[in-house]
């Protein structure tokens, strides 16, 4: 089932998430929802908060990407209270776009290589150093479950600049091809 992916300015947005056990309810049916609205979106990566839950659940698939990156052919991946332990100092700096931002891509610094710790879908425990693209991935859906979007690691010029765009997600004008849930229009 797709689901409506929430826009900028929803509180759900602005959360720290907890935590989830092996016991929560219809998991594997959430992941495969999740799944079902990323691709419906035209996503590479969706967290939970993007679909009102306040848990720690992210879908990334690059499979999307395999005829320009063979490495990521069949990649689909289901990161359950993933927590990123450690950041490189270098970093890259590259475009990026949110499906909670509909129209907004900004040039956005992140280290270039992480070390992750999380479970799969299974909760079998992983531990592992991510680079590159999917490093970057990771990090920007990491971010949503801490409370953030990619738009607080741009300069205040840059936000200055796009502040129209924000403040038409915020008044509920949303232009994107597939479903969302916006804040009301007052």
């Amino acid at each position: 089932m797709t689901l409506p992916i929430y826009t900028y300015g929803q509180s759900i947005l602005k959360k720290v998430t907890e935590d989830i056990s092996p016991d929560y309810p219809d998991l594997k049916e959430l992941i495969a929802n999740m799944f079902e609205t990323l691709t419906n979106a035209d996503g590479v990566g969706l967290a939970a908060p993007q679909i009102g839950l306040s848990i720690r659940l992210v879908v990334i698939d690059l499979d999307v990407l395999k005829d320009d990156s063979p490495e990521y052919k069949d990649f689909r991946k289901a990161y359950i209270n993933p927590h990123i332990l450690e950041f490189s100092e270098e970093q890259v700096s590259m475009e990026e776009g949110c499906l909670s931002l509909p129209g907004i891509h900004e040039n956005v610094k992140r280290s270039s290589k992480i070390k992750v710790k999380y479970m799969d879908a299974d909760f079998t425990p992983h531990e592992e150093v991510a680079e590159g693209y999917l490093a970057r991935v990771m990090q920007h859906e990491f971010d949503h479950l801490d409370g953030h979007v990619f738009i607080e690691h741009i300069s205040p010029l840059r936000k200055q600049m796009i502040k129209g765009k924000v403040n038409a997600l915020l008044s509920g004008k949303a232009h994107c091809s597939y479903k969302v849930k916006t804040l009301k229009k007052k």
